[in-house]
């Protein structure tokens, strides 16, 4: 059976936690070729994040657009820092 879709966009979200490198020096995020402004992108997904972890703890349950918004947001925000050498591989669809 599977999780409905708050339990499964926690688990993304925890996922996501991992996956992103979010605790990565403004340095280290800021070198090499830009493609887009990686801090703003990583800025913006770490809000979102955290906007939908305090909605869901506040028993708000997300709707599969809701869910399927995120993961494309997600995938490409992963995109740019793929490219721009900040993350290793691409999350999974």
């Amino acid at each position: 059976m599977k999780p409905d879709v708050r339990i499964a966009m926690q688990q993304f979200i925890d996922q996501a936690r991992e996956t992103f490198p979010f605790g990565r020096p403004e340095a280290e995020v800021c070198n090499g070729p830009c493609d887009g402004c990686s801090m703003k992108l990583l800025a913006f997904l770490e809000t979102e994040l955290d906007d939908w972890e305090s909605r869901i703890a506040s028993g708000d349950r997300p709707g599969l657009a809701e869910f399927s918004r995120l993961m494309r947001t997600s995938r490409k925000i992963a995109r740019v820092l793929h490219r721009g050498g900040l993350m290793d591989a691409l999350p999974d669809r």
